[in-house]
Formats: C-alpha cells, sequence, structure tokens
C-alpha cells in the first residue's frame, strides 16, 4: 500500500474508523464544531467530501487516537513507540558496544538509516496540476476557521520547508499560516525554530528566503517534522527512520526546494526579510484565543497538486484535541532518548490537561540527596521541547507517574513546600504563555517528592505501609471461599472520590 495520505485513508476504512461525510458544510466554524464533538467522544476520521465553495474534500481528525497514530507509523501497539524512540537514542550518542549482541543491534540501527535514505520521484504526483499566474487562488483550498474570535482562514498540518541560504540544510517545521489574500499568507514561528533562524540569515545575505508548503502528507512525515530531537539528521531522513524506508522526494517547479512527492498540494513562494502583516488572533493551545502580532509575509507564485486532491487539516484548542494526541504518542518515543539523556531517569508523563508540555512528571531511582532537583534541571536541558515546561514533579521510582492519584500522594505526603519546592525566575518562555508577566520571559518550578534523606532531613522516615503476607494469604483464601469474588464494586461504590474502580 502506498505510503501516502491516501494510504492512511484506506486503512482507517477498513479498519472502521473513518467516516465519509457527504452533506454540504462549511468550512468556516462548521468542520472543527463537527470535528470537536467527534474527537470529544472518541470517534472515526473524518471526511467532508462536500465543502462549501471548495471542490475538494477535507480530511480531518484522523490522527485523533493514539491508535491512529500508530497505525499511520506502521505499528500496531505504543509500546512500539518506545522501540523507535530506543533507536534514535542509539543513533543519537552511539556508544562503543561492549558486547556481540549490541553491536548487532547496533549494526541494525544502522541499515534503517541506510534504508531510510530519501529517494527521487522524476514524475511525481503531487505535480499532475501546475497552476500559476492569475489562475493562483488559494481560496479554493478548503481552509478552515475554526473559532468565530479567529482572524482567518489557517493552514495548520502543512509542512513548512525552507533552506539554510549559506549552508543549503533544508529544514521542515509544522506552523500555521493564516490567508490574507488570494496569493498571500503569513507564517507564524517561534524565533527559535528553524525558519525562523533561516528568515534571519537571509535578511543578513540581503536575499529573499525561499519556502514551501506541502500539504496532505503522509502523516508519519508529519510527526518527524513535529520532533524536535536534537540527532543530527535531515527531517527526510527522519521520517524514513519513522516509516522503514525512505520518503520519495520531487524538486519544485519554481523554488530550489524539495518536497514530499506524494503531496497532495504544494504551495511555492519567497518571504522578503522585513515584509510583514498582522496575524491572529486564532484559538491556541492554551485554550485561550492568541495575540495580534507582525508575521512575515509569503507571497506565492506557484502552487501544484495531484488529481483530485485532498486537503487534510486540523485545529488548536483546551485538550483533548488531535495535537494532544500526537503529544502523547511524541512523550512515548521521547522516552528512551531521555533516559539516555539523564541517567537516573526511569520514566517520565506529560499530562495531556497541562497542554502535553507545561508539566513533567519524572521518576528516579534515588540514591543520594540532591538527585531530584539535579533531575529537574538535566530535564529543562535535555530537549528544546522541554524549555517551555513550567512544571517538573520528580517522585521515586515506585510510583506510578501516570495515576494522579499516586503523584498527588507522593506530592501530599513527601513534599515540604520551604525545602522541596524551587523556583528559577525569568527564563525564556513561550511566547504564548499568558501566566507569564513578561512576554518571552517566565518562571520555573521544580518540586521534589522523593523520599528524603539525610542531610536533606533530619526527620526519621518510618516504614512504608505493606500488606503482611501471612494475612494476605488468609484473606485469599476467605475471598475464594465466600465467592467475594463475585460481588460487584458497584454495589458499593464504584465511583468512590470520582474514580472508576472497576
Amino acid at each position: 500500500m502506498a505510503r501516502d495520505l491516501r494510504g492512511f485513508i484506506k486503512i482507517l476504512e477498513e479498519k472502521g474508523q473513518l467516516r465519509r461525510i457527504k452533506a454540504l458544510v462549511d468550512g468556516d466554524l462548521e468542520i472543527a464544531e463537527i470535528s470537536n464533538r467527534m474527537l470529544q467522544a472518541g470517534g472515526p476520521g473524518l471526511l467532508f467530501e462536500n465543502v462549501k465553495g471548495s471542490p475538494f474534500p477535507v480530511a480531518i481528525n484522523l490522527m485523533g487516537t493514539v491508535e491512529r497514530i500508530c497505525w499511520a507509523m506502521n505499528m500496531q501497539q505504543p509500546q512500539e513507540l518506545e522501540d523507535l524512540g530506543s533507536k534514535l537514542a542509539m543513533l543519537q550518542q552511539p556508544k562503543p558496544p561492549k558486547k556481540l549482541s549490541q553491536a548487532i543491534d547496533f549494526g541494525k540501527v544502522l541499515f534503517d538509516v541506510i534504508k531510510a535514505k530519501p529517494g527521487r520521484d522524476f514524475f511525481p504526483p503531487c505535480q499532475q496540476v501546475v497552476i500559476e499566474g492569475e489562475d493562483l487562488d488559494l481560496n479554493k483550498i478548503p481552509m478552515i476557521r475554526p473559532y468565530s474570535g479567529d482572524a482567518g482562514k489557517i493552514i495548520t498540518l502543512g509542512l513548512v520547508i525552507t533552506k539554510d541560504v549559506e549552508t543549503g540544510t533544508p529544514n521542515v517545521g509544522v506552523y500555521r499560516l493564516q490567508l490574507q489574500s488570494k496569493t498571500t499568507m503569513t507564517v507564524h514561528w517561534l524565533s527559535v525554530r528553524g525558519g525562523a533562524r533561516h528568515l534571519r540569515k537571509a535578511a543578513e545575505a540581503g536575499k529573499k528566503l525561499e519556502i514551501a508548503i506541502a500539504l496532505g502528507v503522509d502523516p508519519l512525515i508529519i510527526m518527524a517534522a513535529a520532533t524536535p530531537i536534537p540527532v543530527d539528521l535531515s527531517e527526510w531522513l527522519f521520517a524514513g527512520l519513522y516509516g522503514g524506508s525512505g520518503v520519495k522526494l520531487a524538486k519544485c517547479k519554481t523554488v530550489d526546494l524539495e518536497v514530499p512527492a506524494d503531496s497532495e498540494f504544494v504551495l511555492e513562494g519567497t518571504i522578503t526579510p522585513g515584509e510583514v502583516l498582522l496575524d491572529g488572533p486564532f484559538g491556541d493551545h492554551m485554550g485561550y484565543y492568541g495575540g495580534v502580532e507582525d508575521s512575515p509575509l509569503v507571497r506565492f507564485h506557484t502552487v501544484t497538486h495531484r488529481k483530485d486532491p485532498i486537503y487534510l487539516t486540523t485545529f488548536s484548542g483546551r485538550p483533548p484535541k488531535e495535537e494532544a494526541m500526537m503529544a502523547i504518542a511524541l512523550n512515548r518515543i521521547y522516552t528512551p532518548i531521555l533516559r539516555q539523556q539523564v541517567s537516573e531517569i526511569t520514566d517520565f508523563f506529560l499530562p495531556m490537561e497541562a497542554l502535553s508540555y507545561k508539566a513533567a512528571i519524572i521518576s528516579i531511582d534515588k540514591a543520594y540527596p540532591g538527585q531530584a532537583r539535579r533531575a529537574a534541571l538535566a530535564f529543562w536541558s535535555a530537549l528544546p521541547q522541554f524549555t517551555y515546561t513550567k512544571f517538573v514533579i520528580v517522585v521515586d521510582k515506585d510510583i506510578n507517574i501516570r495515576d494522579p492519584r499516586q503523584v498527588v500522594w507522593a506530592i501530599s505526603s513527601k513534599v515540604d513546600p520551604s525545602r522541596d519546592v524551587f523556583i528559577l525566575p525569568e527564563t525564556p518562555f513561550d511566547t504564548l504563555d499568558f501566566a507569564s508577566a513578561k512576554i518571552g520571559l517566565g518562571g520555573r518550578m521544580g518540586i521534589d517528592a522523593t523520599t528524603k534523606m539525610p542531610p536533606e532531613t533530619d526527620h526519621e522516615w518510618g516504614e512504608p505501609l505493606e500488606s503482611d503476607d501471612d494475612t494476605a494469604n488468609m484473606v485469599s483464601r476467605r475471598w475464594a471461599e465466600y465467592d467475594l469474588a463475585d460481588i460487584e464494586l458497584g454495589e458499593v461504590d464504584a465511583n468512590l472520590f470520582g474514580y472508576d474502580m472497576r
């Protein structure tokens, strides 16, 4: 089966995880509202085949569950995501093998890198139709406007491709773009992102920055582009590692950039440094409308697309949203990489309710005093995306960090705020964080919820509560003897304190 958007849609349809909508729908508010209701209910991906004002269908919510993301990445179980993370960790910081088995494992990874090398398609499907000049009209692409307070229509799942004007090194990112006219859009990217760095370099060189937007690509390429881990690999090679085989690339018609050959749409244009327009506001992942700010203006001069193309989109907002499901999958991929970066970390978790990056819970195998604080500081610097994590809670390895009851118990029973909470003020921060007093600067908090040892405390800890083995065996016998196992918890109180005990 083809590794492209259409192949993934076929997989979802075969598995009963796609619903085709033939009724007329409006990309202004309506598509997002329908999709959000379906997402909240854990429903299937949607393909709107009759969109007002456009001849093209809209696909949305295709990656609305972790299960579907696994399918997009040629996997069946979430555990395979950690296996992929282990492979990437081995590439990131290779170590001399001490055993033959380690040498064999590393050899397999190197073979995977060879298989992941991108290929070239000289007759790419993405260029079956070419639109230029007066015929170019971005309004024909069925972009959506998700919220009533949004400034306009947006592109959300496009691969934004630029190239360093000095080195020729490409960057592939996923950034929001706002429709400004039939031939222009603004791009919203943070100053630390690759595209922004390329624009600054183009300005220094006195050149325009070439840019291409690939829409409707293989979802695993989107996952690769959304993974800013410090591995010295191109995004295309990275995507090949994700998928197990190389990505087929095609040279753009009018700019010196390469795009996935099976893209549904490709937008080609340039950015003149210093040319900006107001961008925003838009509903954002923070759960609020963002601000209005000057953003680089992209002037498009060519659009190419497949015959009968499909437009893939999504939208941000307070979790759960499709982006939150993607973040959960990325969490599993990061875990082995983080363990390699910070050896004492046994596991870590980014709760979806904390926007999948604002709060982190990490567990450590504590061996010495002060280790929890060291682990928190190391976490903040381990990977670029953790720079914007506000809260890091460190617990012992026996705490299930995905169980909020255990985490709250650890905080409540093991933390003295005057000793175990530390704050780093005015550190570089997410400009979208409205809680910060200053734009781009904010504080971070570390919470040591581990068991304390001298000299962290002079207080002697009691022994943890555990069932006596003899008593436990006796209860097990009585359980069987009196058929207590048949008693339904619902007869007692299955939702005690709001938790489903069943």
